[in-house]
């Protein structure tokens, strides 16, 4: 998993007033709790923006006013209009305690289906595992190169034996579907070699 690396101060006012003020000094207000006590702090709008408004998935190295602490995202709060951040909660994270987290999901390879006019369905883009911090992947990776017309990629079929994903295991991950633009003679093909 990317590092990224976050600097943070103290907060001194933890109520509703001290958030808008922090706000409006583009700060977001934030917290981390998981191992010990949680500790209140703020930090830049910027800088945290790189991090939630990326396709990657971070464990971050946090500086709170020289404390150093390890953690992952737990939850934003964002304006529902806007789509600024507003809260984050972070996750202190310990090397021999697994975490939950979502990973993103990258397809990989070409489809004999969609060479043959089918259309890709990704219906999970990101997918939730539990696992230890030092053995969580960038991304979970999927190879679409055998999935033909009507075939589908199901989650007990995605192989990691260092992560457990938590989505049901009969659920469909990346399918390919005829559309009208496939060829009736590409799909017979498919159908006819999927037999064989």
């Amino acid at each position: 998993m990317k590092v990224a690396k976050l600097s943070g101060s103290v907060r001194t006012s933890v109520g509703k007033k001290g958030s808008h003020a922090l706000r409006a000094a583009d700060l977001v207000p934030c917290v981390i709790y998981g191992q010990g006590t949680q500790v209140h702090f703020s930090a830049k709008k910027n800088d945290i923006e790189k991090i939630v408004f990326s396709p990657e998935v971070y464990q971050i190295e946090l500086d709170i006013d020289g404390d150093k602490h390890e953690a992952i995202i737990q939850d934003i709060q964002q304006d529902p209009i806007r789509g600024t951040v507003r809260h984050i909660d972070f996750y202190k994270i310990d090397a021999k305690k697994p975490v939950k987290v979502g990973l993103p999901v990258r397809v990989t390879g070409s489809s004999r289906g969609v060479m043959a006019g089918g259309k890709l369905s990704q219906v999970f883009r990101r997918l939730t595992v539990i696992a230890l911090p030092g053995d969580l992947p960038d991304a979970i990776i999927v190879d679409i190169s055998p999935l033909r017309i009507g075939q589908a990629i199901r989650v007990s079929q995605i192989e990691n034996e260092n992560l457990k994903i938590v989505e049901d295991s009969r659920a469909v991950v990346v399918s390919v579907k005829m559309s009208r633009g496939a060829s009736k003679d590409a799909q017979d093909d498919d159908e006819e070699e999927a037999a064989e």
